[in-house]
């Protein structure tokens, strides 16, 4: 089983954007060296608690910063861009990168309304869900495959990093978007930290994949919120951060994220068991023998061959420390770089 890094770059209550950046780059380059196989980065707009609002902006950084794991997005979030604007950057990335860069594909917004409104070029009206129809053009763009009527069909052969080109995955957390990956032939990582009753929505994706492209059979990861420490109860204290974000986004409160010891008042003061988990979504928190039996757990639910982890602390150190205690129990192979040598 594949284990990799979603990071959606955490902003720490009293640090700042760029801060939350530079541990990006620093935990990427862990990552690489503690054998994870990808690193991903997500895309969110307009909040304070976190910075990741331009995953191609972030790839190549990552990408040039470490050496063997595979870099790309979790994901992109095609409806704010021009496909052919995408199929640029990305193969720029892929031919900066050869081998190594993944195109994660989302249809959610990653914000709220008012600021999607404000991603918009054109703000006459709002704009259209014709997530399938960009979807298709993107790929026609990798592909050489679009219509020799459609009026972009030259555009393909343009792409300034062919013939480097991403590898396309489609990011889903409902029914529909396991369908369009099945049905396209593409990869399909599920968001068990946004909805974590995913397992039938992943055998449904299965059901209706048809081979395309370069692959041939299903491809299956999941995505889980894990926090682990050298004991139980520490990954509980550390995770009360997370609890009272949720509590709060549910709320439709953004915040930067709190101390260990700010969150644990705040669900004292509300009533909330400091350990009742997170609310509305599942997280496997604990020691690491307890980590590693939850991810076996689930990816065997999701019958997944990876599973992508994110972590969220408000120490930047105890986050790097549970991606270490996270390899080291799932066995990853660390890897001999030369920048870990330097």
């Amino acid at each position: 089983m594949r284990i990799s890094v979603l990071d959606q770059s955490p902003i720490p209550e009293g640090s700042s954007g760029a801060d939350a950046l530079r541990n990006t780059i620093d935990l990427a380059r862990l990552a690489d060296e503690l054998g994870y196989h990808r690193y991903w980065v997500a895309e969110h707009h307009g909040g304070p608690m976190l910075a990741s609002a331009a995953p191609d902006a972030l790839i190549g950084p990552i990408a040039a910063a470490t050496e063997q794991i595979r870099v790309g997005s979790g994901g992109v979030m095609l409806p704010h861009y021009s496909p052919l604007r995408v199929a640029e950057a990305f193969t720029i990335l892929a031919a900066l990168f050869p081998g190594r860069i993944d195109l994660g594909l989302g249809r959610a917004s990653g914000t709220d309304p008012l600021t999607t409104f404000a991603l918009q070029r054109d703000r006459r009206d709002a704009a259209p869900d014709d997530f399938p129809q960009q979807l298709a053009e993107l790929l026609g763009y990798f592909d050489d495959s679009l219509p020799a009527s459609h009026p972009f069909r030259r555009l393909a052969a343009t792409l300034p990093g062919r013939p480097e080109l991403p590898v396309p995955w489609l990011l889903g957390s409902s029914p529909q978007s396991a369908i369009w990956a099945g049905e396209l032939g593409l990869p399909y990582a599920f968001a068990d930290f946004i909805n974590p009753s995913g397992a039938e929505i992943a055998a449904l994706y299965r059901e209706r994949f048809a081979a395309h492209r370069d692959l041939t059979a299903p491809r299956t990861a999941v995505a889980a919120w894990v926090l682990c420490a050298p004991t139980d109860e520490e990954a509980q204290h550390l995770a009360t951060s997370s609890r009272m974000t949720l509590a709060l986004l549910r709320r439709g409160e953004l915040i930067a994220v709190p101390t260990p010891e700010t969150a644990a008042a705040f669900l004292e003061h509300e009533g909330r068991p400091a350990a009742a988990g997170l609310p509305g979504r599942r997280g496997i928190i604990g020691a690491p023998a307890t980590v590693r039996a939850g991810i076996e757990q689930l990816a065997a639910e999701y019958g997944a061959e990876e599973v992508i982890v994110v972590t969220i602390t408000h120490d930047h150190g105890a986050r790097r420390r549970s991606y270490a205690l996270l390899a080291d129990v799932m066995d990853l192979e660390r890897r001999s770089l030369a920048a870990a040598a330097v």
